[in-house]
């Protein structure tokens, strides 16, 4: 059984220009954000997908929205997508984080997941419900050939989520210490390609950071 996960960050958000921490915080795409979601709508239309997925929060479904349109989908919404809450980082930039709670800062920076800000998610939990999402997906959706690719007959899922989120699963799936995620994922585009098959639950990561190019599948 293979399916193709193709995880897509939501477009530039109002925060993005200061690099607040927007976890919990249901916040709008700036114009620049959404000039990035129809780029990413073009590419939609000819990418084949069998369906598209979004975390409920506004910037997500912002990006998405099109997309499903385009591909003559239905978007599709699921809770479990959410973005970790950062607690009392939630709001701030790094160097407003330094000036109130600087120990707290070098502890995340150490290991942001067994040191993550007081008052917010454990990112363990986060990978878990998203596992779970995947789990589903695979029930739902899985099917066709076993050579990969978006072939016919193969499952190929958009789905429409956050940084955080997304490079703490990508972790998870190819067996990489959670910690780690900052250092190994540094930093995923907005509105770029992040591509994953699974083969019999079986992880292959195919593209990340990849470009979106109307007309030209990945």
């Amino acid at each position: 059984m293979s399916l193709n996960v193709i995880f897509v960050r939501h477009g530039e958000s109002v925060w993005h220009g200061e690099n607040r921490y927007a976890g919990a915080t249901d916040i709008d795409l700036t114009d620049h954000g959404r000039d990035q979601a129809a780029a990413l709508a073009d590419w939609a239309e000819q990418a084949r997908l069998t369906a598209v997925w979004s975390s409920p929060m506004l910037r997500c479904r912002q990006t998405a929205a099109d997309s499903a349109a385009r591909a003559g989908l239905p978007l599709r919404l699921d809770e479990r997508l959410r973005e970790l809450d950062f607690g009392v980082a939630e709001g701030l930039t790094r160097a407003e984080m330094r000036e109130r709670m600087p120990e707290a800062v070098t502890s995340f920076e150490a290991d942001p997941v067994a040191h993550h800000f007081p008052g917010g998610e454990d990112p363990a939990a986060v990978v878990e419900r998203y596992a779970a999402f995947l789990a589903g997906l695979r029930a739902e959706h899985g099917g066709g050939s076993e050579a990969g690719g978006a072939g016919a007959g193969d499952g190929r899922i958009l789905v429409v989520a956050h940084s955080t989120a997304i490079r703490l699963t990508l972790c998870r799936l190819l067996g990489l210490p959670l910690g780690d995620y900052r250092r190994i994922f540094p930093y995923l585009a907005n509105c770029a390609l992040n591509e994953l098959v699974l083969r019999d639950g079986t992880p292959s990561l195919l593209a990340l950071n990849r470009p979106v190019t109307p007309g030209v599948p990945a």
